[in-house]
């Protein structure tokens, strides 16, 4: 015996700072295949308003090009024509970052107003390229975009409170 102590175990790996935006935006996707009984499906993209709380909080955990493979994702549990969550996702991104080059200061009013409008927007071009113009959808997906800009503040909370529990810095 030499007397020394035993060597120690290197810590494990720190989280990948990308991995928890992933985790959270792909298990929102998947809460529109969670069976539920409804008399009118006012259900919120949970997965595409993750996203844009992730690009608004932490524009620097998400590369442009990750709505790609997000929303392709979303394209398969949704059902929805696939590539339209891929493209529509991918332009609220691109959105997302001009306003933020435009604006010299946010707060959080203004990430809500951004926010809500990219997910009224992507619900509206959704409604367009899913159903024909002749069905008559408006009205609930009205109550969709009200329900989901209501919620937004709620989901860009819960994703300020994740961000502050595993200190993703």
């Amino acid at each position: 015996m030499t007397g020394r102590a035993p060597p120690l175990r290197r810590p494990a790996a720190p989280l990948r700072p990308w991995l928890l935006p992933v985790l959270t935006i792909l298990a929102g996707s998947l809460a529109t295949i969670v069976p539920m009984v409804a008399s009118y499906a006012a259900l919120p993209p949970f997965g595409l308003m993750l996203l844009l709380s992730w690009r608004l909080l932490r524009p620097d955990l998400l590369r442009v090009w990750a709505p790609l493979p997000l929303g392709f994702f979303d394209d398969l549990v949704s059902g929805q024509p696939l590539g339209s969550a891929m493209l529509f996702w991918t332009l609220c991104f691109l959105g997302v970052e001009l306003i933020e080059q435009r604006l010299t200061y946010r707060d959080f009013r203004q990430d809500w107003a951004i926010g809500a409008g990219a997910v009224a927007a992507t619900l509206i071009a959704g409604r367009l390229v899913a159903t024909p113009l002749r069905a008559h959808v408006d009205t609930m997906l009205i109550v969709q975009i009200l329900v989901s800009a209501l919620l937004f503040p709620l989901v860009l909370r819960g994703v300020a409170a994740l961000d502050r529990r595993f200190a993703l810095r």
